[in-house]
């Protein structure tokens, strides 16, 4: 693959992304922008949720992992299930309910405002983090193939990147966003097909020898009972994988904007069971290609593994040019469908929770400046990564920053969801800022005195610290009494 034409094929994706959002892109309010005028097809809402979730990291990562974890993130997947199945029948009924276009809002509406702006804050930092993470890998690995042979400086490449997203997203928003999402799924689920079908013929295996074939790998156990100490054991991974996704998803604007944007609850709730289906389906599928890999590189004596383990068979085998073109298309797919998301809900909620925008022109003045303001913050944070974080071990320790900032996220929607309790919302900023400082020392002394290890399961103690603190902050205070959408509104005089 030659620098020329991968940068041809990328100035063909952005073109097609384009014309699409001139095509769907037809107004400029913000209603669509935030909403999508409250009229998105539930099936493309949930077929383009898959690739927002997936991700490039999940893309490059998930097959890499098959080497050391084998196939256990089939029981966080598991606890996937159950998050989605709660968000469906607990979080979408709350948001319809009270008609929010930006899901902190209700934090409002139920302790005040100072929590109302922690929850959106807390948002806002992990998912500046989190999307300028996926971007760099993305960015990481495209230089790594041929744009280090141009000499094209890193920040120039982020810079282009982040403004042909901003290029298709900036008049419609989320609108746009729920179509190219759709076609960026189907780029990326292609490559997944196209290589799966290209490794079981390099390795020549069929339907009679399959079963053989697979029972035979080192690397392919799906249930880990034994080890209770470990960060891979079945009920840390199963009630993180659910509490991971109860959080990341449904306290997550960016999620679940694309759920508020269907015709009703009753379409957000098929969009939710659907995607959840797909998605466990195709999370199999990568590990599946995960094992195909693994088995690949064994026989071919390849020296390749973790995140080099996909691109450098992709790109750099016997696998031919189809693979190697297929998986570019699906990297930059898995990559953007979550960067385009992310950069239109830090608008909304940059736009809503912490500016409060006018109504009318000015308010989409107001919008079109926060959401460039948002390109410009995710191209320093990328540019960041690129110059200080080269060590694989602190890249890791930046994927569970999640566990730490929805942490304070949870405890605030479950205690308001699920009790009458008040907390004094002035103290709610100090005390999230406590709880995952705490969390952290928790995990540090555990690992390194009793050798046991959360993982991802730093979201539930995470959780339980903020919600411990919250109610002790609430100590004295009456009950809080519940009142109807109509009946805050007119209490709060709007």
């Amino acid at each position: 693959m030659t620098a020329q034409i991968l940068v041809f094929c990328f100035l063909i994706y952005f073109a097609l992304l384009y014309s699409i959002s001139c095509l769907v892109g037809n107004s400029d309010s913000n209603t669509s922008f935030f909403a999508a005028d409250k009229k998105a097809p539930w099936y493309l809402v949930a077929f383009g949720m898959i690739g927002a979730t997936l991700s490039g990291v999940t893309f490059i990562s998930v097959p890499g992992w098959v080497a050391t974890t084998q196939l256990g993130y089939v029981q966080m997947v598991l606890g996937y299930a159950l998050g989605y199945l709660c968000i469906g029948t607990v979080l979408l009924p709350l948001y319809y309910k009270w008609n929010v276009v930006s899901i902190y809002t209700y934090l409002q509406h139920r302790f005040g405002e100072k929590s109302y702006k922690t929850g959106a804050a807390f948002f806002i930092l992990s998912r500046i983090t989190g999307t300028s993470f996926r971007l760099f890998l993305l960015l990481k690995v495209l230089h790594w193939l041929v744009l280090d042979e141009l000499n094209i400086p890193f920040w120039l490449s982020a810079a282009v990147t982040l403004l042909g997203i901003w290029l298709y997203t900036k008049k419609s928003g989320i609108k746009t966003i729920i179509y190219t999402d759709t076609a960026q799924t189907i780029c990326m689920l292609i490559a997944l097909s196209i290589t799966i079908y290209a490794l079981f013929f390099e390795l020549q295996l069929d339907s009679q020898s399959l079963w053989v074939w697979w029972q035979s790998q080192p690397n392919t156990q799906l249930f880990f009972l034994e080890d209770w100490s470990s960060g891979q054991h079945f009920v840390k991974q199963f009630f993180a994988g659910a509490l991971i996704a109860f959080a990341m998803t449904g306290l997550d604007q960016e999620m679940m904007q694309k759920n508020l944007s269907c015709r009703s609850l009753k379409d957000a709730q098929k969009n939710m069971l659907w995607f959840t289906i797909a998605l466990v389906i195709v999370t199999l599928l990568f590990l599946v290609l995960g094992v195909l890999l693994s088995a690949y590189v064994q026989s071919k004596g390849i020296n390749a593994a973790g995140d080099d383990l996909f691109p450098m068979i992709a790109t750099q085998s016997t696998l031919g040019a189809v693979v190697a073109y297929a998986f570019v298309f699906g990297l930059i797919a898995a990559a953007f469908s979550s960067a385009d998301s992310s950069m239109t809900s830090l608008a909304t909620s940059a736009s809503i929770d912490l500016w409060g925008i006018a109504s009318g022109k000015k308010g989409i003045q107001q919008r079109k400046k926060i959401h460039f303001t948002m390109v410009v913050v995710l191209w320093l944070c990328i540019v960041l990564f690129y110059h200080f974080i080269r060590d694989e071990s602190v890249i890791a320790q930046l994927l569970l920053f999640a566990g730490y900032t929805y942490g304070p996220l949870l405890a605030l929607f479950l205690l308001g969801i699920f009790s009458n309790l008040q907390i004094r919302d002035g103290l709610v900023p100090y005390l999230c800022i406590a709880a995952p400082t705490i969390s952290y020392g928790v995990t540090v002394f555990c690992k390194t005195t009793l050798g046991f290890e959360f993982g991802f399961f730093v979201l539930a103690l995470n959780g339980t610290i903020s919600a411990l603190l919250l109610w002790v902050s609430g100590i004295g205070l009456p009950m809080y009494q519940r009142t109807s959408p109509s009946e805050s509104t007119a209490k709060s005089g709007k």
